[in-house]
């Protein structure tokens, strides 16, 4: 078989003007998703890395890192705590990205509950990264992402709510989302830019129109709740993404992220 794509590449064209992603089967019999780029196609796999590769036996490096830091404190219980070196976060920020395609990706196709367990998933590595990286730097090279991540998280687990018609049950889990922004803004002493946190604005105004269902309302929904005030932020991630890949040498992922941002901001 000849190892060029190009036939692939002319049966599933590039739209520039949109997130051009689909499901296919695998050789393995597994669903495979692919992203459609302007110079090939990124896949992933369902589960575990996006890349389908294991971390010295262990699903990820989040996994690897968090069995090396229960075993190191059951260790050394009155001892120094874990820490993560600088590549050690190197290579976690690198498969945090694979996680946001994918659940980027998950989110295009109407998969919430997947979307919302990637991002589930990568609030908790920002909190790992937070209690153990040595460089305060490193930590907040994560944590700076922490309002997107939370407002993409209450999205996918609530927009299957709204559709249900589960108004108190969506209205909770934005409040969960608005108030895991106003934490993170709190700890930052930045409560004075809230107005300014597009996504904190996005899902205030999202449960006030819930709330207005609850109050007996029957205003439509002005919220498309697939249009997100994120297109600026994901731009911002994915130039941090390639200072990262660049910082690190990897400069075909640096090319890749980089077509990805030509799209974002075309």
């Amino acid at each position: 078989m000849s190892p060029d794509i190009d036939p692939i590449l002319q049966e599933w064209p590039y739209r520039p003007d949109d997130l051009t992603v689909r499901i296919v089967a695998g050789d393995d019999g597994q669903r495979k998703i692919q992203l459609r780029l302007d110079l090939g196609i990124l896949q992933m796999e369902f589960d575990g890395r996006p890349d389908g590769r294991r971390i010295h036996g262990d699903m990820s490096w989040f996994e690897y890192h968090q069995k090396r830091q229960r075993d190191h404190d059951a260790a050394n219980p009155d001892g120094a705590p874990y820490l993560l070196e600088p590549e050690d976060c190197a290579e976690l920020l690198r498969e945090g990205v694979q996680y946001y395609h994918r659940y980027i990706c998950f989110w295009h196709l109407g998969h919430y509950e997947l979307c919302a367990r990637d991002t589930e998933r990568n609030l908790r590595l920002f909190t790992f990264v937070r209690d153990h990286a040595r460089d305060d730097r490193d930590k907040l090279r994560f944590d700076q992402w922490r309002p997107y991540v939370t407002m993409m998280h209450a999205r996918a687990v609530a927009t299957p709510l709204v559709e249900l018609e589960q108004w108190d049950a969506a209205a909770g889990v934005l409040d969960a989302g608005i108030r895991g922004i106003e934490k993170f803004l709190e700890e930052y002493q930045q409560e004075n830019q809230a107005s300014q946190v597009g996504e904190l604005t996005f899902l205030r105004q999202w449960k006030e129109e819930i709330l207005g269902k609850i109050r007996g309302g029957q205003e439509e929904t002005t919220i498309d709740t697939a249009v997100a005030p994120t297109k600026v932020d994901r731009s911002a991630e994915l130039r941090a993404a390639i200072e990262e890949a660049v910082r690190a040498e990897h400069y075909e992922d640096a090319a890749r992220l980089r077509d990805e941002l030509k799209r974002l901001d075309g």
